[in-house]
């Protein structure tokens, strides 16, 4: 983080066109008690469509949950919603997008989740999400050794679908997913950049986990900015950090869409 904050929004507001690139959990919103949970939260929905009606932004919101839960959340069109980390995809058209096949790889999720929800059965702070292109175990209400040796046992069951050209393991703090290998979000924003190309964009991303971290550096390629939403500090690739999802929020609407600075004054 060697750039000052002040440099940075100054070069925000002074940018002909922006790529803005957000994750939701945790970045735009707090996150729901459970995976499955779906609370809109209306001044998120507000921003979105503040940010839409700006000409200057491409919008995207790239997150780890489905497609069909964040076109729940953000009931906004004209916005590119990607689920899975951007295997699945809505365009501001209305088109839908995948990036992986889904009859190649559902078979192999079905199996995989037979398996783990039989070694989850009795272990009631666990929870199985299924995200139909992939299966993810929370573990966020178990003892740290408990979540460990639980999760251990659920890597090993999947090692075998893992090890295919097909699937990756995700892992990251009380969590483990089998994903598609397309499911990367540095691979997402590079094929979105290239998709929607933008002559003097300057790229901007928010997120706040590890699946961000991994686009931080793709956006930093391309001579972008890269912003960590977390209470606390922690080693990051990005080049700045806001300690909330509602300052974020704040930050999004003061920097982009308040009297943002004309070029060349």
């Amino acid at each position: 983080m060697t750039e000052s904050l002040q440099s940075i929004e100054y070069r925000l507001k002074r940018a002909k066109a922006i790529w803005l690139f957000l994750d939701y959990d945790g970045t735009l919103d707090d996150f729901a008690p459970t995976p499955d949970e779906i609370r809109i939260n209306p001044e998120v929905v507000k921003l979105i469509q503040e940010l839409r009606a700006t000409p200057r932004l491409f919008t995207a919101i790239i997150s780890g949950r489905r497609l069909s839960h964040i076109e729940a959340l953000i009931p906004v069109p004209g916005i590119l919603l990607a689920g899975t980390y951007g295997v699945e995809f809505r365009t501001p058209e209305g088109e839908r997008v995948n990036r992986a096949d889904y009859t190649t790889l559902r078979p192999h999720l079905e199996k995989l989740k037979s398996a783990w929800r039989e070694l989850l059965d009795s272990h009631t702070e666990f929870f199985l999400e299924d995200k139909d292109w992939a299966l993810a175990i929370h573990a966020r209400l178990a003892q740290k050794e408990k979540a460990a040796d639980i999760l251990s046992k659920a890597r090993q069951i999947a090692a075998p679908a893992a090890g295919t050209d097909l699937f990756q393991l995700l892992g990251g703090d009380k969590f483990l997913e089998l994903a598609p290998t397309a499911a990367s979000k540095d691979q997402t924003v590079a094929y979105l950049m290239h998709r929607y190309p933008l002559p003097e964009g300057l790229p901007l991303y928010l997120g706040d986990d590890d699946k961000d971290e991994v686009a931080f550096a793709t956006i930093q390629a391309h001579g972008g900015i890269a912003g960590l939403v977390a209470k606390e500090p922690h080693r990051t690739k990005a080049n700045f950090r806001i300690p909330s999802p509602q300052t974020a929020r704040q930050w999004i609407k003061r920097v982009l869409l308040e009297s943002p600075t004309p070029p060349g004054s």
